[in-house]
């Protein structure tokens, strides 16, 4: 698929609806997560992510944070301001889980700083070539670590 945008048909079986694909710029996660804090620490500590924005709530503990480095941005929100900013979608967020895949060129080096964080699966090999590695962040959330062969 290009840059641009393209139209797309239904069959001529159907009928013919016209639509235009936006073109989608960047996809950037955002993780609700009971605590922010921990969750920015392991991305700046490890792997030397920046903070690219925070936002205390009244107490002062962030409530939302992001962090970049390298094209690549994380958002981190806490459950409690999603649901204090809509109360009565507060089930939406039960049950919902992700996982995150990097594409790494060093594997060793990436075991070494996630060293201490919980391993969901160790490392190993896959039927499709990589060699990949997989922890739970401090939010919860898995992440998963691929350097391909």
């Amino acid at each position: 698929m290009s840059n641009s945008t393209e139209t797309n048909t239904k069959s001529p079986t159907q009928a013919v609806i016209s639509l235009t694909i936006p073109r989608i710029r960047r996809l950037t996660p955002v993780l609700v997560v009971d605590s922010v804090e921990p969750c920015i620490r392991f991305w700046i500590d490890r792997f030397g992510f920046k903070s690219a924005n925070e936002v205390p709530g009244s107490d002062g503990k962030l409530i939302f944070a992001s962090v970049e480095k390298d094209g690549v941005e994380l958002m981190y929100q806490t459950r409690s301001s999603v649901i204090s900013e809509h109360p009565d979608n507060a089930a939406d967020l039960a049950g919902r889980s992700i996982a995150l895949f990097l594409t790494v060129d060093d594997l060793d080096a990436v075991e070494k700083v996630v060293a201490g964080a919980p391993v969901i699966k160790p490392r190993h090999k896959t039927f499709y070539g990589s060699t990949e590695l997989y922890v739970r962040e401090p939010g919860g959330n898995m992440v998963g670590f691929a350097q391909m062969l």
